[in-house]
């Protein structure tokens, strides 16, 4: 299925999902789609392995959670964040590294101060490695962290090869 992209999402400096200057990090780049969804793009290298070969389970969770908590700001709401309550994961497939891999995310359920979203990392072969589902506290960033966008270097990195269509 074709996804049309209607807007990126910022990166950071150093976060490990999306800090562009974060030497270890997945260097992620997220993107929301008409349909309302977000879909991130990384590659993983052999710093982010368990097994040879393999991505590790716990940064398959962490760029999930990062994705479905990141969802909430569809739209340009800048001014609510998600605080990851509970995230339930199933694993279904190994996941390889030196390949491009997606994760789409999306707001299943929007309370006034709670939200629910879902997500998925897909394989280049289209299918399925891992399904999340999880619940998310709505906050403003003040009072989440002591975060200054220029210091944390926050804002949309455009790239020459960032997609206006992604195949899912």
């Amino acid at each position: 299925m074709q996804h049309r992209i209607v807007r990126k999402q910022h990166n950071s400096k150093l976060c490990f999902i999306c800090g562009l200057k974060n030497g270890s990090g997945l260097h992620a780049s997220f993107y929301e789609t008409a349909d309302n969804e977000l879909i991130a793009l990384f590659t993983p290298t052999e710093e982010h392995q368990s097994y040879p070969g393999r991505l590790h389970g716990g940064i398959a969770s962490a760029i999930l959670d990062e994705t479905i908590g990141r969802a909430i700001l569809n739209g340009g709401n800048r001014e609510v964040w998600g605080v990851t309550i509970e995230l339930h994961l199933e694993y279904k497939k190994p996941i390889p590294l030196g390949c491009q891999l997606k994760v789409v995310g999306r707001v299943t359920e929007d309370g006034s101060r709670f939200f629910r979203g879902t997500g998925e990392i897909v394989l280049p072969t289209g299918e399925i490695a891992v399904t999340a589902h999880g619940r998310y506290l709505k906050a403003p960033l003040e009072k989440i962290a002591d975060f200054d966008p220029v210091e944390n270097d926050w804002r949309v990195v455009e790239k020459p090869d960032d997609p206006t269509v992604i195949e899912v």
